[in-house]
């Protein structure tokens, strides 16, 4: 009952050549940027979280730049003095005492 009523709301039932088809209203490839924040992140388009992104990391021994992905999950060593830059954790990688980073702008 409820449900139906729901469903007629959201979609036009369109009779084709005796053939049931549907018409949403709203377009699927190119979601509401509201209508995706409201979504879980594994029902959305593009399945990652909003929280992340990438940084250059820099190295406290050379001072060397490497960019890095918030939420590494390996162990990121700097390219030159093979100094461990950060960690994985079950979330966000964790950084090594004395490293900086920059969010980096797309």
């Amino acid at each position: 009952g409820a449900s139906l009523a729901l469903f007629r709301a959201s979609a036009r039932i369109v009779s084709r050549f005796g053939k049931m088809t549907y018409r949403v209203d709203e377009d699927l490839l190119h979601p509401s940027e509201a209508s995706e924040k409201r979504k879980y992140k594994l029902k959305r388009l593009v399945q990652s979280p909003y929280t992340a992104s990438v940084m250059d990391v820099k190295c406290p021994g050379r001072f060397n730049i490497t960019t890095v992905f918030s939420h590494a999950q390996t162990v990121v060593l700097c390219g030159s003095c093979s100094t461990v830059l950060c960690q994985p954790t079950g979330g966000k990688a964790r950084l090594t005492d004395g490293c900086s980073l920059r969010q980096k702008v797309e």
